[in-house]
């Protein structure tokens, strides 16, 4: 059952999740997987990078060194982002989105350091995308009354008429499945393809697959990051009245 938390061994090479350990509780058999492993070592690296920002950023100079400087340069771009799709409203959700973005983007190039990628768990993604269908309704019934709501929701209809209330229901339903499963087959599909190259070459595969690692893992894990937050800050920009 324990066929470890590595990917790269060429030898073991797979894409399936493994159970490490159980345990019971209320009589049902709880798994802790290769995934809750992976994710709780992407959460201590960050948070060890968030407590090392902290501290530099609270002894900051004028003249910053690197590791400042790399810390600048993420919040900016980031808050640029940020701003750039949801304009005033970016304040408000700006952390969010800066957190969101760096767990999945660190999540997603966790395969280069021999880690099963989370995102490659479809638990992980759609937890994701359940927070942010709260977020977005959060906004959408703070700040719009229940008869804005329900007009927009018989559109394009007329109000008393309702016929499309349950087709745009299953419309916003679909919101965080789509992000959810767009997210996992992406970072799954690159996962399986470089099990597939590691398991059937074996020792053949030794450098060439860095070429390819570089594509699964930073290019589309970026792109796929870039894309699941574009999405979720249009998904609550549009949650606000129209102004």
């Amino acid at each position: 059952m324990e066929q470890g938390i590595l990917l790269s061994g060429a030898d073991n090479m797979d894409f399936m999740i493994h159970g490490i350990f159980s345990y019971e509780i209320f009589g049902q058999t709880v798994w802790i997987t290769t995934s809750h492993v992976c994710i709780l070592i992407v959460m201590l690296v960050l948070m060890g990078f968030a407590l090392a920002a902290n501290r530099a950023m609270k002894h900051a100079s004028e003249v910053p060194g690197t590791f400042q400087n790399i810390v600048e340069l993420i919040v900016e771009k980031l808050d640029n982002m940020a701003h750039g799709v949801m304009g005033n409203y970016a304040v408000a959700f700006r952390n969010y989105i800066g957190t969101i973005f760096i767990f999945i983007l660190f999540s997603n190039i966790s395969g280069l350091f021999t880690l099963r990628a989370p995102t490659a768990d479809y638990g992980t993604t759609l937890a994701l995308g359940i927070i942010t269908f709260c977020v977005i309704h959060f906004v959408q019934f703070r700040h719009n009354s229940l008869k804005s709501i329900w007009v927009d929701m018989c559109s394009p209809l007329p109000p008393w008429l309702p016929i499309w209330f349950p087709i745009n229901v299953i419309s916003e339903i679909a919101v965080p499945i789509s992000l959810s499963l767009r997210l996992f087959a992406n970072v799954l599909s690159g996962t399986i393809m470089m099990a597939l190259i590691y398991g059937l070459l074996g020792w053949i595969a030794t450098i060439w697959p860095a070429v390819l690692h570089v594509y699964f893992d930073l290019f589309s894990g970026a792109i796929q990051t870039y894309v699941f937050c574009m999405l979720t800050m249009t998904y609550i920009t549009n949650a606000y009245p129209s102004e």
